[in-house]
């Protein structure tokens, strides 16, 4: 089971209007509560559950504080799902991305703003959609013994 459901809004901690991090919470956080209760109650012995959290809780990057607080309660929740889980020997895991080429990453940010985020990582580049779906893969597949933990897809930006 993959959640990959997300929503974010930038703006300076300042000047929030308290409906954006509501919404945030709303989708990132109490969807993947869902999905995690769901899934807990559907997976297969031996499934494994993916869920998604993003680089920018280590990038400590401006505007993005509801945004990262919102997948820091990802983060929290998955090893402690996995744990719960482990009995049925499911695993639970976090793909944490770093920034990659996608509509949500793109929307409301210059050209100037993404090269710079671009030039975070030493690859000097974002990821692509097919990067971090190589991960998902792995851990959705062979990579039986990663339980518990978030694993950092950026290219070496964190």
């Amino acid at each position: 089971m993959v959640h990959a459901a997300g929503v974010m809004a930038l703006r300076p901690t300042r000047e929030l209007d308290l409906a954006e991090p509501d919404r945030q919470l709303r989708i990132n956080v109490r969807g993947t509560f869902v999905m995690a209760r769901e899934a807990a109650r559907r997976i297969r012995l031996g499934g494994a559950i993916v869920a998604f959290s993003t680089s920018v809780t280590r990038l400590h990057l401006p505007t993005y504080g509801a945004y990262a607080a919102t997948k820091g309660a990802v983060e929290a929740l998955v090893p402690i799902l996995a744990k719960e889980l482990g009995n049925r020997d499911v695993t639970v895991n976090a793909v944490a991305p770093g920034p990659t080429a996608t509509e949500l990453f793109f929307d409301g940010k210059s050209q100037q703003v993404i090269d710079r985020i671009a030039g975070l990582s030493p690859m000097n580049r974002l990821g692509t959609p097919q990067d971090i779906a190589e991960v998902v893969a792995f851990l959705a597949g062979p990579g039986r013994w990663i339980n518990g933990q978030i694993v950092f897809a950026n290219g070496g930006a964190a």
